[in-house]
């Protein structure tokens, strides 16, 4: 696959991951709506890399250990972000 495409698809995932994310937090973060999507997309791009490094990236059905892989970095990303916000307030 293509740079092009994996940053498409790493946006695309980054619509589902990065709410999805905020989701599971407890809390309200303050974070952007384009924050959270770039951190999703981010999130999506390395768990795609982590998950070919561990020989799960592409299966014969749904990437389920990807996309669990993929959502727990967007959680810590978003956490991350969110705590990164709040010390320069």
């Amino acid at each position: 696959m293509g740079v092009i495409w994996t940053i498409i698809v790493g946006l695309i995932m980054g619509l589902v991951l990065g709410p999805l994310a905020r989701m599971i937090i407890p809390g309200k973060q303050d974070i952007s709506l384009l924050g959270t999507v770039l951190v999703g997309a981010g999130a999506a791009i390395l768990g795609g890399i982590i998950a070919g490094w561990l020989g799960v990236g592409e299966t014969s059905g749904p990437d389920w250990i990807k996309f669990f892989i993929q959502l727990a970095l967007a959680v810590v990303g978003i956490l991350g972000f969110a705590t990164a916000s709040d010390s320069k307030s």
